[in-house]
């Protein structure tokens, strides 16, 4: 779930192939884009303006930014792109495929957006991330980002002490009960229907974690519009100020299908991800992949190293392309 982030100024798309393209503008995306642009490359990031993280207050657990909004890391990280060269582009990508290689071999990507404009590029970094899925419960979603929460360590030290109830979505909301017992010594496990063996239900009682078994009906509000409780199926309310649940993570691919980039399935029903190797390389040459795409788990932090690496990934290929076509060059046609 995401909502549009604050509008910035759109850069001009190129008319020539560019050295790279950037398709996402998060943390991931706009640090590939920094190491290609601090390398002399032409690249371009184009952003659909939907970050994954728009809903929340702050971004926490990265060193240095701890603390800061989300929306104004992503301006400092466009202006840092646009200092050395680089273009953010605001739009919605809607294809992406390979089209004629140069005459030496050298790949061509076509990226086309929604408004009818296209963009050639030698390489593609695919950072759109990933969208988060909540489970159907009335009046959940309003409170996403803020008393709905899924990341003990993105969210967890802001709720401390607070009643917490942790809603079960599958067998991965177990381990997410110990992580936010650390924080609360309140902790209710609403097990809506998933079953919990007699060693976890003995582990939560030692925790002092209470299970609920009765269904959850909906999410009800106090008088102020603040997330106050659970209602059951039964018509009781169990009061908590702060929800957490393990949402279903699904990469975003949308716009992508022509790239015929492998896709799996999460253990647990737990989403997607693009499937990648070292330094975010895909099985299809001249595209890697970085962030919460490939990576579900990976923080602002991590998102942001992987796109540095895969930005690094790509401008070593570029150098490599060059180098052979310059080799080329020099020797000449072949003589007969």
């Amino acid at each position: 779930m995401t909502e549009p982030a604050s509008p910035d100024r759109s850069d001009g798309l190129p008319t020539k192939t560019v050295d790279a393209v950037v398709i996402g503008g998060g943390a991931a995306g706009l640090n590939g884009a920094l190491m290609l642009a601090r390398s002399r490359r032409s690249v371009v990031v184009i952003d659909s303006g939907t970050p994954r993280n728009a809903p929340a207050d702050a971004m926490h657990g990265f060193i240095v930014l701890d603390g800061t909004p989300p929306g104004e890391i992503l301006e400092r990280g466009r202006r840092q792109v646009r200092h050395y060269g680089g273009r953010i582009v605001t739009g919605e990508v809607v294809s992406a495929a390979p089209s004629a290689p140069s005459a030496q071999g050298d790949p061509r990507f076509t990226i086309g957006l929604a408004d009818g404009r296209t963009l050639t590029a030698r390489r593609g970094l695919v950072a759109t991330g990933l969208r988060d899925e909540l489970p159907d419960v009335p009046g959940l979603a309003r409170h996403w980002g803020h008393s709905v929460v899924h990341c003990p360590y993105c969210h967890g030290w802001e709720v401390r002490d607070e009643p917490i109830g942790v809603l079960a979505t599958g067998p991965a909301s177990v381990h997410h009960a110990w992580l936010f017992r650390q924080l609360t010594d309140d902790l209710v496990y609403f097990a809506r229907g998933t079953e919990l063996d007699a060693d976890t239900r003995a582990r939560f009682a030692a925790r002092g974690i209470r299970v609920v078994e009765t269904p959850v009906r909906e999410v009800v509000d106090d008088r102020s519009g603040a997330l106050a409780g659970v209602r059951l199926t039964d018509g009781s309310v169990v009061d908590r100020r702060v929800l957490a649940v393990v949402t279903r993570a699904r990469a975003r691919t949308e716009g992508l299908e022509g790239l015929r980039l492998p896709v799996e399935d999460l253990p647990d029903a737990m989403g997607s991800r693009f499937v990648s190797a070292l330094a975010g390389t895909t099985e299809v040459p001249g595209i890697w992949v970085a962030g919460n795409a490939t990576d579900p788990m990976a923080q602002v932090g991590a998102a942001a190293a992987a796109g540095a690496l895969a930005g690094a990934h790509i401008n070593a290929a570029l150098a490599t392309a060059d180098t052979d076509a310059a080799l080329a060059a020099a020797q000449g046609p072949p003589t007969s």
